[in-house]
């Protein structure tokens, strides 16, 4: 989550037409539309694809109310999960599967358990998935230094080394994207490639903020998983400050740092992201040398939450580009 036109080439377009709840598309391939599902069968809350007669299900919350109230989907239980001491801080990681590897990085203000409806898709892809909480986020913590995106991925590497990962995808959301966009500059043989999902890598990236019930929902839903999970649970609103006044002034990356990145690089963009402006998108996809402009159709900032079919759909053809030949 943030608190702050001419297309390239090489764009894929993905898009779903539902609208929240539940969207049940007919197998002859009508526009779907969200509604219950046929007969009154329960609603599911699975990433996953559910058949049932002639009609599959997507998973819609547009409107946040059902993220608001549950969270994501529940992550199943880790191969393995811990804590690697660096810099000041104990952050946090778990890891899933067997694979080409994939880290997951999430938003600000979030944790890892905001990617519950993507880790299931990947884990059928045949990706060995890292979740990683980000340093002062979820069960990690921090020390007293102001927050900075370059300290955030020197914390990602430092999780790479304590599991032996020599090189692995990135999958960054908000700022998890930039955290993600920071460590292909700093350090390229160690990243395979970034999804990077809606964020900024200067300050003119960013719209001026608009408060939504949708981001009031996402709010909300961080304040209360901040509660449950970090170790200073009543520090919440300090939490919110330090991580707003890193977002405000960073990163401040030049065309030339951009152009300094020579990993895969898929910009995705969603239609309606309260935050971040499509021409910045584009401007970044022009900027860095091997990037592509992925539009994501009818979703916003929280894409990964409102219609993740759509999300997952894009990022896993990007993976899979990307995917070492015979692995």
């Amino acid at each position: 989550m943030r608190l702050s036109t001419r297309s390239p080439q090489n764009s894929t377009r993905y898009s779903t037409g539902c609208g929240s709840r539940h969207c049940w598309v007919s197998a002859e391939g009508k526009a779907p539309a969200c509604s219950e599902p046929p007969g009154g069968a329960p609603l599911a809350l699975s990433a996953q694809r559910l058949h049932e007669g002639r009609f599959e299900m997507h998973y819609c919350d547009d409107d946040l109310r059902r993220f608001e109230a549950e969270g994501a989907a529940a992550l199943p239980p880790a191969a393995e999960q811990g804590f690697v001491e660096h810099d000041g801080a104990r952050i946090w990681f778990s890891i899933y599967g067997a694979g080409t590897p994939v880290l997951l990085l999430h938003g600000g203000l979030g944790h890892s358990g905001n990617w519950g409806y993507q880790l299931a898709p990947l884990l059928e892809a045949g990706h060995r998935v890292v979740l990683v909480d980000s340093r002062g986020h979820g069960r990690s913590t921090r020390d007293k230094r102001p927050y900075s995106y370059e300290l955030m991925a020197s914390d990602v590497l430092a999780v790479m080394d304590r599991l032996q990962l020599h090189n692995a995808a990135l999958v960054g959301w908000s700022d998890g994207a930039c955290i993600s966009l920071v460590l292909a500059r700093q350090a390229p043989a160690r990243i395979a490639g970034v999804f990077f999902f809606a964020c900024n890598m200067d300050p003119s990236g960013t719209k001026a903020f608009e408060a939504t019930p949708v981001i009031d929902r996402c709010f909300a839903r961080h304040r209360k998983d901040y509660a449950e999970l970090s170790a200073t649970p009543d520090d919440f609103d300090d939490f919110v400050a330090d991580v707003g006044e890193m977002m405000r002034t960073q990163p401040d990356y030049s065309a030339a740092d951009l152009s300094a990145i020579r990993v895969p690089v898929a910009i995705v963009h969603a239609e309606k992201d309260e935050f971040i402006k499509m021409e910045h998108a584009e401007y970044l996809a022009r900027s860095i040398p091997s990037a592509e402009l992925i539009p994501l159709q009818g979703v916003s900032h929280f894409a990964p939450l409102q219609r993740p079919e759509v999300f997952n759909g894009a990022m896993l053809a990007f993976l899979e580009r990307i995917r070492p030949a015979g692995s």
